[in-house]
């Protein structure tokens, strides 16, 4: 191998590594947005009655909730990020299924489609097989 070519390789590894920590910092303030808009804006209440309106248990809308928060915050700090990019994956899959499902595919449509979700269930599953990515605390533990 020559230098060039070890300098390439070093050159596109590190870009790997930026691009997967810009995924999931990215991904996890998104979550935890999300996460605060069911508690300040929706409110948990709210957000359980929306959950039954949709046939879905009360009691989901808190695990939801927990769920987006906590994950939102580990992908921030990059902690388990491959588990708990899966962990998120049933999530986007309930939003699109249950949330967006009868609305048709595009978000633009009345109450959003299901094509957001659709697109950070993907997210979610590169952001799993990328694993941690640079500035991730899961990476000073390993070493």
């Amino acid at each position: 191998m020559t230098y060039a070519t070890a300098s390439s390789a070093r050159t596109q590894a590190s870009q790997a590594e930026l691009a997967a920590a810009l995924l999931r910092i990215t991904m996890g303030v998104l979550f935890v947005l999300h996460a605060w808009m069911k508690i300040a804006i929706f409110t948990p209440s709210g957000t359980a009655g929306y959950f039954v309106s949709i046939g879905l248990p009360a009691f989901l809308a808190y695990v939801t909730i927990i769920v987006e928060l906590l994950g939102g915050l580990a992908l921030i700090a990059g902690i388990a990020t491959r588990w708990v990019s899966l962990a998120l994956v049933p999530v986007m899959i309930g939003a699109g299924w249950f949330g967006h499902g009868a609305n048709g595919f595009f978000f633009s449509n009345a109450n959003g489609g299901w094509e957001y979700p659709a697109f950070w269930t993907v997210a979610l599953l590169v952001q799993a097989l990328l694993g941690d990515g640079a500035y991730a605390y899961g990476n000073r533990v390993a070493r």
